[in-house]
């Protein structure tokens, strides 16, 4: 397992949330998550407005803000599949699958370690973001 940054993680999955609501695109299919700035890439066919960057951070700052609880359950994996895209699981998982839920707002499979509610997360900043061959990269860091 990757050795990822509680609070960081726990963005990634904000972040991946408000992509998908607020552009309709799938979560990130790539992403490099480190304590001092990390990134994710998405299939989307241009590059974000100014606008829709500032956009973008206001509504994972007010999430954040909400104080969310982070929690886990498990599921069999026949009923993780009716719910979640399983592409990126490991061949031979196992029987169960783990969800993280960002209060009522994210739930998704991983296997990795987060904050138990938002407020431990800090605030979301854009550090930068490109486009290249339909690939919208988004860095970002938190700030405590």
């Amino acid at each position: 397992m990757k050795s990822y940054d509680p609070q960081m993680h726990t963005a990634e999955h904000i972040l991946n949330q408000t992509m998908v609501r607020t552009f309709g695109c799938e979560r990130s299919f790539s992403s490099h998550i480190e304590k001092k700035k990390s990134k994710c890439d998405y299939h989307f066919d241009r590059s974000l407005t100014t606008d829709e960057e500032l956009e973008l951070v206001k509504k994972i700052n007010e999430v954040i803000s909400r104080r969310l609880d982070v929690k886990e359950q498990f599921l069999t994996i026949e009923e993780a599949a009716e719910r979640f895209n399983l592409s990126r699981l490991p061949e031979g998982s196992g029987d169960t699958v783990r969800i993280v839920t960002v209060g009522e707002y994210d739930a998704c499979p991983c296997i990795g370690p987060h904050v138990t509610n938002t407020s431990q997360i800090g605030v979301f900043q854009l550090v930068s973001t490109s486009n290249e061959n339909q690939i919208l990269r988004i860095r970002f860091k938190l700030i405590n």
